[in-house]
């Protein structure tokens, strides 16, 4: 495994991991390390997306279909 050191960390981003640690019982490495891997895996997503299947349906027709099936 490779280690990362991060300078300039904001005294507010270092509390509030702090914070989230605690009541994860982990340590604010072991947070660090769990929302890195999470935020670096969206760099796949266009590749993601661009494997999908075209249906060749509207994002508009789709978000018509939601409000309607939620009543709005």
């Amino acid at each position: 495994m490779k280690t990362l050191y991060l300078r300039n960390v904001p005294e507010s981003v270092m509390d509030r991991l702090k914070r989230l640690a605690e009541i994860e019982g982990m340590s604010v490495n072991a947070v660090a390390v769990r929302e890195l891997t999470l935020l670096s895996r969206r760099v796949d997503n266009p590749i993601l997306l661009a494997a999908l299947p075209d249906h060749r349906v509207a994002a508009s027709t789709i978000v018509e279909d939601l409000d309607t099936e939620r009543g709005n």
